[in-house]
């Protein structure tokens, strides 16, 4: 799979022998900078579809990633994270039952897991292209931002038709949650809290690779 989905799937390669899967992108800010950091893929909806895949060695032309190998990406993932300064309390869950990955972390500051990525993209667990540069945080200015990524229109044209199929029924939901109060926000899309401390962006994964929906946002506190 391409650039996108290496971003958000590199830990469950399984993950992308089927649509029906959710993906949960979720970052708790405190008003000093620190909070927490997880990623939750969920494809409990595939999960007769992906055990009986399991089973095999190919499908569609591709390698089935074994239940070894899942665990050896996701450790290995959670090991350079724990590396990073201002990186701690690393954790990771698998439920090969349900299929459904969990990695979670706490941050001094978000951009540490800019920097987390960017090791796993020196590692070669991300791809070269893979933006890194996801989020920023000025306490001094009381702001947050959520950063542009790149199209990946022309990679998406470039895939075949059983591969397209893959990001039909597939979502995205990113949440950000904070201590301080917003105040404004540039991207509407994301939908605030009523107590203006949370807001949601959700959609088809695919509409974020065509940009009929925006990641980038940049929200003002009070």
């Amino acid at each position: 799979m391409k650039i996108f989905l290496k971003r958000l799937l590199f830990l469950l390669p399984i993950l992308l022998l089927t649509s029906c899967f959710d993906i949960l992108d979720k970052v708790n800010v405190k008003a000093d900078g620190s909070g927490e950091y997880s990623l939750i893929l969920n494809a409990s909806k595939s999960k007769t579809r992906l055990a009986s895949i399991s089973k095999m060695e190919t499908i569609n032309g591709k390698k089935v990633p074994k239940k070894s190998e899942i665990e050896a990406k996701i450790n290995e993932a959670a090991r350079i994270f724990k590396t990073v300064p201002g990186i701690s309390n690393v954790k990771t869950s698998m439920d090969f039952d349900n299929y459904i990955i969990k990695l979670s972390c706490n941050f001094k500051k978000i951009e540490n897991v800019n920097a987390g990525l960017e090791q796993l993209k020196a590692k070669n667990i991300l791809g070269k292209m893979i933006p890194t540069n996801i989020y920023n945080h000025n306490p001094q200015k009381k702001s947050f931002t959520r950063n542009k990524i790149n199209t990946f229109k022309s990679d998406y044209d470039k895939l075949s038709a059983a591969d397209k199929e893959v990001f039909n029924n597939a979502k995205y939901t990113s949440v950000l949650q904070f201590e301080n109060t917003v105040k404004s926000q540039s991207n509407n899309a994301y939908q605030l809290s009523p107590n203006k401390k949370a807001m949601k962006l959700e959609g088809n994964i695919l509409d974020f690779i065509l940009q009929k929906k925006q990641i980038q946002n940049t929200i003002l506190f009070q």
